[in-house]
């Protein structure tokens, strides 16, 4: 129950903004709007991907250690 609430935790953060400010001031200059949110969303998803990783080896570590000592 855990590691489901962490993981509505976790999605729940995607929304966020991840561009730096340079990036933003770059994209955001012009009149092309959806431009800038494709990146941001990109960034994003690239960011997921290593969190997502890490989380499934911790669990799998801990299931290991968990059934080592039953």
């Amino acid at each position: 129950m855990k590691f489901l609430g962490f993981l509505l935790v976790f999605f729940m953060t995607a929304s966020m903004s991840a561009q730096c400010a340079m990036c933003r001031a770059a994209l955001t200059s012009g009149d092309n709007t959806t431009q800038a949110a494709a990146v941001n969303d990109g960034i994003v998803y690239l960011m997921v991907i290593p969190y997502l990783l890490v989380a499934i080896i911790g669990f799998l570590i801990y299931k290991m250690k968990k059934n080592k000592a039953s």
